[in-house]
């Protein structure tokens, strides 16, 4: 396993739709494993194939507690979604900033796991949350296509917080 480079907003390949995976190979296996480790290591709860340079379709999340395990997606699809919920979101590839954004309360997907294995999720709240975001990437977008009002510093928010809390 090895760390991969985690893509900033405004590099070419976070604009570009990922290509299928036709079949689960090694070099997939390892991928996954490398993108699982990166995640981690930069304390994300997902990560994209392309965030790593990677124009394939591949996700990696674990919104622990509510997960056991990472949970690989291979060629991710969202089939049914219901309700809204709107909350904060940040990514890995837009660095220091938040922003708040509209998504789905539940949200149905099916994918292919590493055993080749089709799978259907039904997934609500944060999980919902994470995977609609993370498949975003998968077809070239950035949350920050999303947010209502305006992309927060992170240490601005916190702050806020702070004195929210002194309050």
């Amino acid at each position: 396993m090895a760390l991969r480079k985690i893509r900033v907003q405004g590099e070419e390949i976070l604009g570009k739709r990922a290509k299928e995976i036709p079949a689960i190979t090694q070099r997939i296996r390892d991928l996954a494993a490398d993108m699982i480790e990166t995640m981690y290591d930069a304390e994300g709860v997902g990560l994209a194939g392309p965030q790593v340079g990677i124009l394939k379709r591949i996700v990696v999340i674990d919104v622990s507690p509510e997960q056991d395990s990472p949970m690989v997606m291979i060629n991710p699809v969202i089939t049914a979604s219901e309700g809204s919920q709107t909350g904060w979101e940040g990514c890995l590839s837009v660095p220091g900033k938040s922003g708040q954004v509209t998504r789905p309360q539940k949200v149905t997907a099916e994918f292919t796991d590493l055993e080749g294995n089709l799978v259907t999720l039904e997934a609500e709240d944060f999980l919902a949350r994470a995977v609609c975001h993370e498949l975003d990437h998968l077809d070239g977008h950035l949350y920050v296509e999303k947010v209502e009002g305006r992309l927060y510093d992170n240490e601005e928010l916190e702050k806020a917080a702070e004195a929210a809390a002194e309050a």
